[in-house]
């Protein structure tokens, strides 16, 4: 099973896909905390991604397929859950590129959306609870405005592919789950 979780920052991907891994045994693998990983442990890449994080903004798109690419081909055929990639339309082709020249393909694309002042509700949460500095105010209006007018987009683009479900963020973690888990049970 391949598949791609898409929603807004706050909406749970990161929730969701940890407890999808465990479920269906499927390799999770989040460009955020690749970055933050890099960004605490001040490798190269690190250092070059942690003033571009802290600003609000996103790495470029070369970079970040590099990074994914290199992840996705050392799974092989095996299953797994891309959360925070791809972000944007550019991103999406290139992913559909490198899949069908390695004779792969996405499953299944799980949107999860929720009102505004949930997410903005949940990421000062999640910036006090976990201790993120990459969680402001300014950061957070700006990475919200880049998901709407970037990746947002890349929605229709799965839609006119077939390959898209809607689940309701805005319900507990254990229903959102639920919800995901039903459509998941059609590929196992």
């Amino acid at each position: 099973m391949k598949l791609l979780i898409i929603g807004p920052q706050g909406v749970g991907k990161g929730t969701q896909a940890k407890l999808i891994s465990e479920k269906f045994n499927a390799e999770h693998i989040s460009t955020g905390d690749i970055f933050r990983y890099n960004i605490s442990n001040e490798t190269e890449l690190g250092l070059k991604i942690k003033s571009i994080i802290e600003s609000g903004n996103l790495v470029d798109d070369e970079l970040t397929c590099e990074i994914v690419f290199d992840k996705l081909s050392s799974l092989g055929d095996s299953s797994y859950i891309l959360d925070g990639f791809p972000r944007n339309l550019s991103q999406a082709q290139n992913l559909n590129s490198y899949l069908s020249d390695n004779d792969q393909k996405l499953d299944v694309v799980v949107v999860l959306d929720a009102d505004r002042s949930v997410l903005i509700d949940r990421i000062n949460k999640r910036a006090i609870e976990e201790g993120r500095s990459d969680d402001t105010p300014e950061s957070i209006k700006q990475r919200l405005s880049i998901y709407d007018t970037q990746t947002a987009p890349i929605i229709n683009y799965y839609n006119d592919l077939g390959i898209t479900t809607n689940i309701d963020g805005v319900q507990t973690v254990e229903n959102v789950f639920e919800d995901i888990s039903l459509v998941l049970n059609s590929f196992n």
